[in-house]
């Protein structure tokens, strides 16, 4: 199955800086998904193992019941789940048919060991998640 595009990924404010070379081999690592309207992608509690971007459709994201956002096409999100593989922070249920990529922790993380500079990247991604998460309390 084909990848996302690279200029899909690039869209991706974690991956915005990544050179091309580096986008190509992430995008060979994504896993090619279609949701239908309705269906949870995620559940706040369940162990995160992927990475989603959307290349069509909407979502919407609740945190302990509550909306708390919507996301669309070249949003993200689990990134999360490729540091710590933690407990998902919140449910994320297609509102439309949803087509996407999904990136495994497995292949992310000897990508960014060969890549540092996507770590500093990712910590950046992952600061500005607290801050909003902390905003909504």
């Amino acid at each position: 199955m084909p990848g996302p595009s690279t200029e899909l990924i690039r869209r991706v404010p974690l991956f915005a800086d990544a050179d091309d070379a580096f986008l190509q081999r992430l995008a060979d690592e994504f896993i090619e998904r279609t949701y239908a309207p309705g269906e949870t992608i995620t559940v706040e509690g369940e162990a995160g193992r992927t990475f989603v971007v959307i290349e069509s459709g909407d979502v919407t994201v609740t945190v302990h019941g509550r909306e708390v956002g919507k996301l669309g096409p070249g949003d993200a999100f689990g990134e999360m789940a490729l540091i710590d593989k933690s407990a998902r922070t919140a449910t994320v249920k297609a509102d439309t048919e949803v087509h996407g990529y999904q990136l495994p922790v497995w292949s992310f993380r000897p990508l960014v060991e060969s890549h540092p500079e996507m770590a500093w990247a990712l910590m950046e991604a992952l600061a500005q998640r607290v801050r909003v998460a902390e905003s909504r309390t």
